[in-house]
Formats: structure tokens, C-alpha cells, sequence
């Protein structure tokens, strides 16, 4: 079924289900559609933040754990060397306060921003060593977030000064 029929359909349906309540419910419906659609333009920005700060907070605190397991994607340098395993630590901890900063709303676009910056170099390096896979399309997923925190000017549950 096309995209456009499928829609169509759905219309139809909602069209069918709504003429048959009566007009208060109707408006009432409709009031309740509205109530949720500002909800949702309202905390979906928020939800973003918490959800890339996750995100953000897990890889680091693993690269902190256990660098080890991530000095393989350190590119240039042998994954066996010192300098490898301080570049994954170091990488961790900015992963890991950048997590603090989005998820808290502290200079929430400065560090989106630079969320977005690191997640270009690692979909960069990913598909120059590895080619374009599911893990390098995830993180295009997880830049697409953080482009998307940079704009985001109207924020709720904020730490301000």
C-alpha cells in the first residue's frame, strides 16, 4: 500500500471514528489532541537532551572502564600503545562531561555542539576504517540529535544561574 493511500486510509478512519461521537465529545477530543501536541513541542527538546546525554554517558564511562576494548578505533596510532589508551581515556571523560553538561542544560548548545563536532570525527573515522556499517549509521543517528540540540532554543528542567 502506497504512502499516500495509507494515509488516506487513516484519515478516513479517524473521520469515521470522530463523526460518530457526539459534538462535545468531539471538541473535547480535539482539545485533548491539541493539550498532547503541545506537550510533546514542548518536552520533546528535553527528552532529546536526556536521552543524547545517556547516550553520551554510556560510551563514556565504558571508554573509562575499559579502555582497552577502545583503543582499536583510535586512528593513526597502534592500537597497543600508551598514547592510544590516554587518547581513549581522555575521549571518555569528554564524552562523559559533555553528558553532564546536555543532560543538566548547562550551556546546553555550546556542548551540543561539541558533541556534534566529536560525533562527525568518529562517523568519519568509523567509515574510513570500517566502511559504512549499523554502528556507523547509529552514530549519524546520534549526530543527527546533537545537530539537532544546537538550535534548540526553548528547553525545560534547566539549570540557569
Amino acid at each position: 500500500m502506497s504512502n499516500t493511500a495509507w494515509r488516506n486510509r487513516a484519515a478516513s478512519k479517524s473521520a469515521r471514528s470522530k463523526a460518530s461521537l457526539p459534538a462535545p465529545d468531539r471538541a473535547r477530543a480535539g482539545d485533548l489532541a491539541d493539550r498532547a501536541t503541545q506537550v510533546t513541542a514542548e518536552w520533546a527538546p528535553t527528552a532529546a537532551r536526556v536521552l543524547l546525554g545517556l547516550v553520551l554517558a554510556w560510551f563514556g564511562y565504558h571508554e573509562l572502564m575499559a579502555p582497552q576494548l577502545w583503543t582499536g578505533y583510535v586512528p593513526v596510532i597502534a592500537s597497543g600503545s600508551g598514547l592510544a589508551l590516554a587518547a581513549v581515556l581522555v575521549h571518555g571523560w569528554v564524552l562523559l562531561m559533555l553528558a553532564v553538561a546536555i543532560t543538566a542544560g548547562v550551556v546546553l548548545r555550546l556542548a551540543a555542539a561539541v558533541a556534534a563536532l566529536l560525533l562527525v570525527q568518529i562517523v568519519v573515522t568509523l567509515t574510513i576504517t570500517g566502511g559504512l556499517t549499523d554502528l556507523t549509521l547509529r552514530d549519524v543517528g546520534v549526530l543527527g540529535l546533537a545537530v539537532c540540540l544546537t538550535g534548540a532554543t526553548r528547553q525545560r528542567a534547566l539549570l540557569t544561574a
